[in-house]
């Protein structure tokens, strides 16, 4: 099995960046299709990108999000650019052991969450 940590959430400005980080222990990430996921309150969780050989985004985030992974540091990370008030939610990693095909934007095609991260943006 392998257990995920995110880090990096915080405070900051509408414009403003942060970068996300998922460390992986158990297992190596090069064997899982990875992703990450937010939920606002009161909102169900959402997908927002995908990285499983390819990477691929949700509508809401593409072109300012960027998803990576550096297998060496069995890492992946979420690159936050040009954030906005409502991308103000918990932010979670989540892997799949199916490493390809399609790509899984329902939290239930995933068997591996971390603990979540909290982003705030401030208008």
């Amino acid at each position: 099995q392998v257990q995920l940590v995110e880090s990096g959430g915080g405070w900051v400005q509408a414009g403003g960046s942060l970068r996300l980080s998922c460390a992986a222990s158990g297992r190596t990430v090069s064997s899982y299709a990875m992703a990450w996921f937010r939920q606002a309150p009161g909102k169900e969780r959402e997908f927002l990108a995908w990285s499983g050989g390819r990477t691929d985004y949700a509508d809401s985030v593409k072109g300012r999000f960027t998803i990576s992974r550096d297998n060496a540091k069995n890492t992946i990370f979420l690159q936050m650019n040009s954030l906005k008030p409502e991308d103000t939610a918990v932010y979670y990693c989540a892997a799949r052991s199916i490493l390809g095909g399609p790509t899984a934007r329902r939290p239930v095609e995933y068997g591996y969450w971390g603990q979540g991260t909290q982003v705030t943006v401030s208008s």
